[in-house]
C-alpha cells in the first residue's frame, strides 16, 4: 500500500520516461516581480503554503484549504505530541489573507501535513515551533500565491482543489494520493522548484489522470489535458492526454498501479 508519490519515485522508467517532460508546452509568464534567492524554511513547506493560500485566495474555506494540515495535527496528538490539535486550530485563524502574520501561520501549520503524508518520518521532521519564515521568504510566498491567483483568472476557473479519486480510483498497491485543481479540461499540479519538471513527476500526473477516470466521480469527465504551474519559475507545462500513446496508459493501469 503506496502512495502516488513513492510508486512513481521508485518506478524505474525507459529513457526519458513514460511521459517525456520535452512533450508538454511551454508558455512562460512575465511579470515585474523577483523573488529573493534564499529561504530559510525547507522547500516542502514553501510549496505547501502557497498551495494552501492559493486555495483561500480563489476562494475555497480555509478549514478544508488546509484539511490535510488538520488532520495531520490530530494524528500528531494521536501519536502522543500532546495540544497539537489545539495548536493547528489557533494557526489556522491566524491565516486572514497575505500578511506576514497570515503566511506565517500557515508555514507552520503546514509542518503537520508530514504526519499524514510521511508517518513514519513524521517524528524527525522540523515541527511548527521551528518553522519561522523570514522576510525573504515570507515575500517569496506572496508573490507566487499572487501569480498563481493571476495565473487561475486567465486559465481557470478552478472547479475543484484538492481533490482524491474516490470511491473506486486507488487500487490495492496504490492507496493514497490527492491531487491540487481542476479547472474545466484540465488537471494541474503545482511545483515552486527551481529545478526542471523530471519524469516521475509526469508520470505521478499521468497516474493522478487515470485513477481520476478509474474513480468514478463525474468531476474527472471532460479532463483531456495534464499541467503544471510552477509560480517561483511563472511557467506552465501543458499536455493532451490524447497525445500520449495508448499502450504507456495501460501500461500504467496494470503494470504500475495495479487495477
Amino acid at each position: 500500500m503506496f502512495s502516488v508519490t513513492m510508486v512513481a519515485g521508485k518506478e524505474k522508467q525507459p529513457r526519458g520516461g513514460y511521459v517525456r517532460p520535452r512533450d508538454f508546452s511551454v508558455i512562460q509568464l512575465q511579470d515585474s516581480n523577483e523573488l529573493y534567492e534564499q529561504e530559510n524554511i525547507h522547500a516542502i513547506i514553501v510549496g505547501l503554503a502557497v498551495d494552501y493560500l492559493t486555495r483561500v485566495a480563489m476562494g475555497s474555506p480555509k478549514e478544508k484549504a488546509f484539511g490535510i494540515s488538520i488532520e495531520g495535527a490530530n494524528r500528531a496528538e494521536q501519536a502522543g505530541n500532546e495540544n497539537s490539535a489545539e495548536k493547528a486550530n489557533d494557526l489556522l485563524k491566524r491565516i486572514n489573507g497575505l500578511d506576514d502574520e497570515s503566511i506565517t501561520a500557515a508555514c507552520k501549520i503546514a509542518t503537520f501535513d508530514v504526519w499524514l503524508r510521511k508517518p513514519f518520518g513524521a517524528a524527525l521532521a522540523k515541527g511548527e515551533e521551528e518553522t519561522n519564515p523570514d522576510s525573504e521568504t515570507i515575500s517569496n510566498i506572496r508573490t507566487m500565491v499572487k501569480r498563481s491567483v493571476k495565473f487561475f483568472k486567465e486559465y481557470g476557473p478552478i472547479t475543484q482543489d484538492g481533490f482524491t479519486f474516490k470511491p473506486n480510483g486507488y487500487s490495492m498497491k496504490v492507496s493514497s494520493g490527492d491531487g491540487d485543481f481542476l479547472t474545466k479540461d484540465t488537471m494541474w499540479d503545482f511545483k515552486v522548484s527551481k529545478h526542471p519538471i523530471k519524469s516521475k513527476h509526469t508520470l505521478q500526473l499521468l497516474m493522478y489522470w487515470i485513477m481520476g477516470q478509474h474513480s468514478g466521480n463525474e468531476i474527472f469527465k471532460g479532463i483531456t489535458k495534464i499541467g503544471f504551474f510552477n509560480p517561483r519559475q511563472n511557467k506552465i507545462m501543458l499536455l493532451d492526454v490524447n497525445q500520449i500513446d495508448k499502450s504507456i496508459i495501460e501500461y500504467v493501469e496494470n503494470e504500475i498501479i495495479e487495477y
